[in-house]
């Protein structure tokens, strides 16, 4: 049995990740730490695990546990692995994004690995620590590995992504009161979106030569779970050729699928599923993405993680049905 410990253990993120890991047959929950909830249930924060553990928040840690989760929020990963020391041997999987990118992999004598399975399975199965990926960078880049692959992102990549509001965090805020959300819909960040780095990182990792620009336009949907994500950039070949190409790509991939009908989300939420739908128009290739931004894109992502470093099979607590009604 795998023991696990969660750090920041109140938040969307840690809420998804407790319900899949309460259920998965090969963990123990040894510790949730919460500073702001010690000493109070579970259940109490997340009341959809009522009548499912009996776990209580605490402020104290196991240094020594198998596996570490940390859910802290982004920038606050490396300040308290600097101010709480862990065993040589813990796993530690951080869902934030302070070790994403390539000049943060480095700390405090750990080495972090870009936990995106379908581009490092390999190197995820050996790693020590890992560095979670973002949710839309997960989306956006299960769209895009295929032709970078294959070296044919030769053009400008445009990019229209929607998450609905748990993206945002469960602290609530001016763009996620009810009010203001629900019917309702916006920009932000547009084309400075953070995971653009974690992007171009992973298409330069397959396709050194790509130098094309990226646009990307984040949105605000008025629905609690989901990213949409549709990317279009020029494409040489026909439609057939690319459909095999992301088929042939993802062939052996247990989460990531390619779909012959149009998709949507209802598909994919409360699930681990990637569902890829490729089109071409004119001479544009349309690549359409559909994940769960709390599982796929962050919970369900890092157990998927978590199993390929123990060498557990991929789907095991991860064999999740969406309700698409």
């Amino acid at each position: 049995m795998i023991n696990v410990g969660i750090i920041g253990g109140s938040g969307y993120t840690a809420g998804e990740l407790l319900r899949l890991l309460i259920h998965h047959p090969q963990v123990v929950l040894d510790f949730v730490y919460s500073t702001t909830n010690a000493g109070s249930r579970v259940d109490k924060q997340h009341p959809d695990l009522i009548g499912e553990t009996n776990l209580i928040f605490t402020d104290t840690i196991n240094p020594s546990i198998d596996v570490l989760f940390l859910c802290l929020g982004h920038g606050r990963s490396k300040s308290f692995l600097a101010n709480h020391t862990f065993s040589t041997t813990t796993k530690i999987i951080d869902l934030g994004n302070d070790f994403r990118l390539n000049q943060d992999k480095e700390y405090l004598n750990r080495h972090f690995v870009y936990g995106l399975p379908e581009l490092n399975k390999e190197k995820i199965q050996s790693a020590q620590n890992i560095a979670n990926p973002g949710c839309f960078a997960t989306a956006i880049q299960l769209g895009l590995l295929p032709l970078a692959f294959s070296g044919q992102l030769a053009d400008t990549i445009h990019i229209n992504a929607t998450t609905g509001s748990t993206g945002a965090g469960v602290m609530p805020g001016a763009t996620t009161h009810f009010s203001w959300r629900d019917n309702n819909f916006s920009s932000y960040k547009v084309f400075s979106h953070q995971h653009l780095g974690e992007i171009g990182q992973s298409i330069k990792q397959v396709q050194s030569d790509f130098e094309s620009p990226i646009f990307f336009i984040p949105n605000r949907g008025n629905f609690s779970k989901g990213i949409y994500a549709t990317m279009y950039t020029k494409y040489k070949g026909t439609e057939a050729e690319a459909k095999e190409l992301y088929t042939s790509f993802y062939k052996d991939a247990e989460f990531t699928i390619i779909s012959d009908q149009d998709i949507h989300l209802k598909q994919v939420v409360n699930t681990n599923k990637c569902i890829l739908h490729i089109s071409k128009k004119n001479d544009m290739l349309l690549i359409t993405s559909v994940i769960d931004n709390l599982i796929k894109g962050a919970s369900g992502q890092a157990i998927h993680n978590m199993n390929l470093m123990f060498g557990l099979e991929e789907k095991i607590g991860l064999g999740l049905k969406a309700s698409a009604f």
